[in-house]
């Protein structure tokens, strides 16, 4: 059996079990509608007959009305609902929606107060012949009140369940989201990385195999640490700065005496989880716009230190800070490792870039200890 029968044969199965799932929900919302419904109107007959019952007597063919009442009122108010749904109000603005329920609440009070007073009549049910008229206006209203609180609860419950399905849509979009663009980011940053690497090695194959040798060691320590990441969002510090030192290394075969560096951090600071190659970006954002472009070359300076509850990492190298050349570069090391500490811990990380003095430029990245933002 093939790769497509199989993944045909999955897609169907998954659809299978998705439909499955949504009927298993209709049938939920089904049962618990119609729960409330009953419940609901069961609720007011037997209420308005235990106020009726502690003031006067009451006739079996009046409290066989109001239990009719209670059928009727669940009837038409199905009906109303079925409406609803069919005109799509759920979905208006609120001042259209509300004329809407307005009229509509008058319109099915009165529909439900014709059978009622006509079983009534039928049943022989006692009223007063002087306030006739003051009692079906009375009756009417007082069933028009009735389905417009059955309006309010209705629809307040359908804002309910939009709003929330709204906002799960929106986490759901934001998580897809920026799952994808961590991943795009990291992308970039791999091969990025790795391109510099190996032209760190490229010039040594034919004049010194040793050290060649030595680079291609380390390379494959640095390929094997990228294969890595792509299966986490952190790495300890101290991962991340073997991986430094291996790429500072391959730097120095090519540089010579032009490049020095230095990486000290602290015992607890080693143990902070960091994104992974982020601290690397920055180093190697160091190299290529600072010691590259000086003759004499220069240092690399990196210290790690925990303070109050963030993880301090300076990064010193020689050169000079420029942001109009740094914003015209086509590298992306800047700008990607401040949108991943944005996407990864909002506002509470940082990362800046100043110029100390005239050949020492100071990039300093604050990293919570709070961790990834939820």
């Amino acid at each position: 059996m093939n790769t497509a029968t199989l993944n045909t044969k999955s897609d169907f199965v998954t659809e299978k079990l998705s439909t499955k799932n949504e009927f298993i929900d209709t049938l939920k919302r089904k049962n618990l509608y119609w729960i409330s419904q009953a419940s609901g109107w069961s609720l007011f007959v037997i209420v308005n007959l235990l106020i009726i019952s502690s003031f006067e007597a009451l006739p079996l063919n009046r409290v066989f009305l109001w239990i009719l009442l209670g059928v009727i009122g669940l009837f038409f108010t199905h009906l109303y609902r079925f409406y609803i749904r069919k005109e799509n109000w759920a979905n208006l603005p609120l001042r259209k929606i509300t004329p809407r329920i307005l009229i509509a609440s008058f319109v099915v009070g009165l529909i439900i107060f014709i059978p009622v007073y006509t079983f009534g009549y039928l049943l022989h049910v006692e009223r007063e012949s002087q306030h006739l008229i003051a009692s079906i206006i009375s009756g009417i209203l007082n069933l028009t009140s009735i389905v417009l609180v059955w309006s309010l609860i209705y629809f307040a419950i359908h804002f309910f369940e939009n709003s929330k399905k709204a906002e799960i849509e929106t986490l759901i979009f934001e998580a897809a989201v920026k799952d994808f663009e961590l991943k795009t980011l990291k992308a970039q940053l791999n091969p990025h990385f790795m391109f510099n690497a190996m032209n760190s090695i490229r010039a040594l194959i034919e004049e010194d195999p040793k050290n060649a040798k030595d680079a291609i060691t380390k390379l494959s320590n640095l390929m094997r640490y990228t294969l890595k990441i792509e299966r986490t969002e952190t790495v300890p510090l101290s991962e991340e700065l073997r991986t430094i030192q291996d790429y500072l290394d391959l730097e120095k075969i090519r540089f010579e005496e032009r490049l020095n560096y230095k990486i000290c951090s602290t015992p607890d600071a080693d143990r902070i989880e960091i994104p992974p190659m982020m601290v690397q970006t920055l180093v190697e954002n160091g190299i290529k716009h600072g010691i590259s472009k000086i003759t004499q070359g220069g240092e690399v300076n990196v210290d790690a230190m925990v303070t109050g509850s963030n993880l301090i990492i300076e990064i010193r190298n020689s050169g000079k800070f420029d942001e109009d050349a740094l914003k015209n570069s086509r590298g992306f090391g800047i700008s990607n490792t401040k949108h991943r500490l944005s996407l990864l811990y909002g506002e509470n990380a940082s990362l800046s870039l100043t110029n100390e003095n005239n050949n020492s430029v100071l990039t300093k990245l604050i990293i919570p200890l709070g961790g990834l933002k939820q």
